[in-house]
C-alpha cells in the first residue's frame, strides 16, 4: 500500500476503503506522505467524498493515529464544537459555564480556518496564556478548573494537525467528509463521554444553506455516535456575526461583557441551547430546558466568569484579568467608523466577506506561517433588520495601517446591504440532529 496508488484510486473517483484510509493517516503521522501528497488526498476527498462507512473508519483512523486520553473524574467529561462561523466565540463562555455547573471539560480547540476566527487565537490574545500544555498540565488544569481550552498535542490526532494545515491553503476546507474526520478526531480523543456540535448555516458560516448544514449535521453525529460518543448538533443561525465584533481580542472583550453581565445577546441564547442539550444527556439536568436555564444562571450569576478567571491564571494568564481586562487586551493604532452611505434598514450581511476583511487587516491567516495581529478586526457591526440613517456607523475598524482600514471600509460597504424594506430576521436556533 503507498500513497501514489490511493491517490490515483480518488482520481478515478472510487472510495478508499477502510485499510487503505487507516494506512493514510497513519502515513500523515508519520511523515510517510508528502504535503503534496496530502494536498491531493484532501481535493480528492472533496471530489469524490466518502461513504458513511468510509467517514467513520477515516476518522477512527486519525483518532487512533495518536494518543486517546482517558478520564476518572467525579463528573461528566463533555464538550462542544463549532462548524465555524463569524463572531463565535461561544466556546469562551460555554467552556467555563459547563464547569460551573459540574461538568468537566478538556477542549481541544483549533486555530482560525478560511474566514472564522480560531478559539486558540482569540485566548491567546490574553497576555500570557498558553494553550500549548503537555498532558500533565492539561490535566491538572481541568481537574482544579473544571475546563481548559487547549491546542492538540503532537501526540494528539496528529493525522488531523497535519491535514488540518494542508487544508487551510489549499482551499479544501469546506469537505464534510473533511470536516467530520477533522472535529471528530480530535474530539474523541480527548476521551469525551458526551458531545454537542454548533453547526452553523448561513453567509458567515462554511454551509450556506439548511440542506448542506443538515446534511452535516447527520454526518458529525452518526458519525460520533457510531464511535460510541453520545452527540447530538444543534443547528444554529450564521447569517449575520454572532456577536457584534470580529477579530481576536475584540471577540475576548464581547465575552468578558458577557461574563461580567455588562450584556447578555445572542451569544448566551447559543451557549443556553448547547449547554442544555450537554447537560441533560450526561443526566446533570432533567431535560434540556432544565440545562439551559441552568448555564444562564451560571453565567448570570458570575459562576462562569469565575471558572474563567481560574482557567487564564492556570494556563498563564493575568490573575486579575476577569476584574480589569481592558487593562490587558491589545489594541490597534488605527480605530474609526464605516459610515453608511443610504439610509434604511439592513436587510443583509456576508459574513464571510466580513471575516476575510478581518484576515486582510492581519487578523488571521492567508497561508499557514503568517502571524496574527490579536488587537485587529471590525467591532459594533450593525445587526440584521437594524435601521440606520445615511452617515451613521456599519461598524467600527481596528487597524494598523490607514490604506489597511480604508479597504476594509470598502468590503463592509459591500458586504452590509441596506434597503428601503425591514427584513424578518431568522431564528437563531434551528433545530436538533441526533
Amino acid at each position: 500500500m503507498n500513497a501514489r496508488t490511493i491517490l490515483a484510486k480518488l482520481r478515478h473517483k472510487q472510495s478508499p476503503n477502510r485499510d487503505e484510509l487507516v494506512w493514510f493517516a497513519q502515513a500523515l503521522a508519520d511523515g510517510t506522505v508528502s504535503d503534496a501528497q496530502a494536498g491531493a488526498f484532501a481535493m480528492g476527498v472533496c471530489h469524490v467524498g466518502l461513504s458513511d462507512v468510509a467517514r467513520v473508519a477515516l476518522t477512527m483512523a486519525m483518532r487512533d493515529s495518536g494518543r486517546v486520553l482517558k478520564w476518572d473524574m467525579n463528573g461528566p467529561v463533555l464538550d462542544k464544537h463549532s462548524t465555524g462561523g463569524v463572531g463565535d466565540c461561544v466556546s469562551l463562555v460555554l467552556a467555563p459555564a459547563l464547569a460551573a455547573c459540574g461538568a468537566y471539560v478538556p477542549m481541544i480547540s483549533g486555530r482560525g480556518l478560511g474566514h472564522t476566527g480560531g478559539t486558540l487565537d482569540k485566548i491567546e490574545a490574553i497576555p500570557g496564556v498558553s494553550t500549548q500544555l503537555d498532558e500533565a498540565q492539561f490535566r491538572r488544569v481541568v481537574g482544579k478548573v473544571g475546563c481548559a481550552i487547549v491546542g492538540a498535542t503532537a501526540d494528539v490526532a496528529p493525522a488531523d494537525k497535519r491535514l488540518y494545515a494542508v487544508r487551510d491553503v489549499s482551499s479544501t476546507v469546506d469537505s464534510m467528509d473533511l470536516i467530520t474526520a477533522s472535529i471528530l478526531s480530535k474530539k474523541l480523543a480527548a476521551g469525551l463521554q458526551g458531545l454537542v456540535l454548533d453547526v452553523k448555516v448561513g453567509s458567515g458560516a462554511f454551509m450556506k444553506d439548511l440542506p448542506q448544514a443538515q446534511a452535516l449535521a447527520n454526518a458529525l453525529t452518526k458519525t460520533a455516535n457510531a464511535s460510541g460518543c453520545r452527540t447530538t448538533a444543534v443547528i444554529s443561525d450564521m447569517s449575520q456575526p454572532l456577536v457584534s465584533s470580529l477579530g481576536n481580542a475584540l471577540e475576548v472583550a464581547e465575552v468578558m461583557r458577557v461574563l461580567t453581565g455588562q450584556t447578555k445577546g445572542p451569544i448566551v441564547s447559543v451557549c443556553a441551547a448547547l449547554g442544555g442539550v450537554l447537560l441533560a444527556n450526561a443526566g446533570l439536568t432533567h431535560g434540556v430546558q432544565a440545562g439551559a436555564d441552568l448555564i444562564v444562571r451560571a453565567i448570570r450569576e458570575g459562576h462562569a466568569a469565575e471558572r474563567f478567571g481560574m482557567m487564564i491564571a492556570a494556563m498563564g494568564g493575568p490573575v486579575r484579568f476577569v476584574e480589569d481586562y481592558n487593562r490587558f487586551l491589545p489594541e490597534a493604532t488605527i480605530i474609526g467608523e464605516v459610515s453608511s452611505e443610504a439610509s434604511g434598514y439592513v436587510t443583509a450581511i456576508d459574513g464571510e466577506a466580513l471575516g476575510m476583511a478581518v484576515v486582510d487587516l492581519g487578523g488571521g491567516r492567508v497561508v499557514e506561517s503568517d502571524q496574527i495581529n490579536s488587537a485587529v478586526g471590525l467591532s459594533d457591526v450593525v445587526r440584521l433588520g437594524a435601521k440606520v440613517a445615511k452617515g451613521a456607523p456599519l461598524a467600527v475598524i481596528h487597524a494598523v495601517r490607514a490604506n489597511d482600514a480604508e479597504r476594509a471600509a470598502q468590503t463592509v460597504r459591500q458586504a452590509i446591504k441596506i434597503s428601503d424594506k425591514p427584513v424578518k430576521t431568522p431564528e437563531l436556533i434551528i433545530e436538533r440532529v441526533g
